[in-house]
């Protein structure tokens, strides 16, 4: 697998340096993934050919925010074998895996996180490491097959350097160490840090993808959280407009540029039947029910809403100990233009690009490899990564 990474954006003004942050994304055996490593500005495209491994890389980082946040091994790869990279060949005891892994950068500087992973026989963490410049946090090995958990080894620096212990096989050891470290010697207060800053990174994940089939249906009254579906739009629609009007003037004025027909605003209120519609007023008089729009449209302004809010109404299990000050939402949006014409993807790129400028969300979104967006993304000022295959 071949990278291209072209037009690296400087940091957006007014971003903390503090805020941990996702800066790597490294799959060195993951799929039709060798060795890649894509790097992660603020807003990040990745095109390239069909198969080139979008949708696989924006996966591999979705899955390590769910490991992350304390999910199982399991639910994060329901279907492990099918991120075995290809021709891979067992070894003698039958086992298959992949390896992925990021760099998180923050107040403890670059803390790099690697992982190994058997996917058959039986799904488990072989291999876990943690790492920053000159010091080993975190490593983990399996030593005993017929053991579910692994050996653990973690930094101490004080009588004795190294805390070995076991860790359970199916989740991620960082996420533990805050349980397992006493954080009584500058060792483990380094050691606490790393994976704090790792953790925070890593949860603030949110994976859109909306899907205009599912959107077209009455919301219910209290799903006021954006699912990654955006299924819900309308009762989300509903409370960021009773909430924000700033930026429910700022979705408006998307809606205006990206929808067919004139936009006075967006409306969303309760049914008889206790479901919440969300309609397009037109400021003739006339409205537009939003199932009534085009599979385009309905992406598009979903979208565009997405970029617009934040963690309070997204979907998203940020770490509720860090202050949201100190925290960066990250967005995944595989196939960000699918379904737009060329206006849409167009203003949806400058919209992510005035978004993502003020510090407050990144985005990793894949497009078509010689669409619109794609070629409206370095003018914008987003760092393209050309996946090839």
């Amino acid at each position: 697998m071949t990278v291209l990474h072209r037009g690296a954006p400087p940091p957006p003004t007014g971003v903390s340096p503090d805020r941990p942050r996702v800066t790597e994304l490294r799959l060195s055996a993951f799929g039709r993934h060798r060795g890649t490593t894509v790097p992660l500005g603020p807003f990040t495209v990745l095109t390239g050919p069909s198969g080139s491994g979008k949708s696989s890389a924006l996966r591999a980082l979705e899955a390590l925010a769910g490991l992350g946040g304390g999910a199982a091994l399991a639910d994060v790869f329901p279907d492990p074998p099918r991120y075995v990279p290809e021709r891979s060949r067992p070894d003698a005891q039958h086992r298959r895996g992949f390896r992925i892994g990021c760099t998180v950068e923050g107040p403890a500087g670059p803390v790099r996180l690697d992982l190994a992973v058997q996917a058959e026989p039986e799904l488990r963490i072989v291999g876990e490491r943690l790492t920053g410049p000159g010091i080993t946090y975190l490593e983990t090995a399996l030593r005993d097959p017929g053991r579910r958990d692994v050996q653990a080894a973690w930094h101490t620096a004080g009588s004795v350097p190294v805390t070995r212990g076991p860790l359970p096989d199916d989740l991620l050891g960082t996420a533990l160490l805050p349980l397992r470290v006493a954080g009584r010697t500058e060792g483990q207060r380094r050691v606490l840090a790393a994976a704090e800053q790792t953790v925070v990174g890593l949860r603030s994940v949110f994976a859109c993808d909306p899907a205009p089939a599912r959107m077209r249906a009455p919301g219910r009254v209290h799903a006021d959280r954006l699912s990654g579906g955006c299924d819900n739009l309308a009762t989300v629609l509903r409370r960021t407009r009773a909430e924000c009007g700033t930026r429910h003037s700022l979705l408006v004025a998307a809606a205006r540029a990206g929808l067919a027909g004139p936009v006075a605003d967006v409306l969303a209120e309760q049914t008889s039947h206790g479901a919440v519609r969300a309609v397009i007023d037109r400021g003739d008089g006339t409205s537009t029910p939003l199932d009534r729009l085009a599979d385009g449209e309905l992406r598009y302004l979903a979208l565009a809403l997405v970029l617009l809010t934040g963690p309070r109404v997204l979907e998203v299990d940020p770490a509720a100990e860090v202050p949201e000050a100190c925290q960066s939402l990250t967005i995944l949006a595989d196939g960000l233009d699918r379904g737009l014409d060329s206006a849409q993807s167009t203003e949806l790129v400058a919209l992510a690009a005035r978004m993502c400028a003020r510090g407050h969300i990144r985005l990793l979104a894949s497009v078509a490899e010689s669409g619109p967006a794609g070629r409206a993304a370095p003018a914008q000022g987003a760092s393209v990564v050309d996946l090839k295959p």
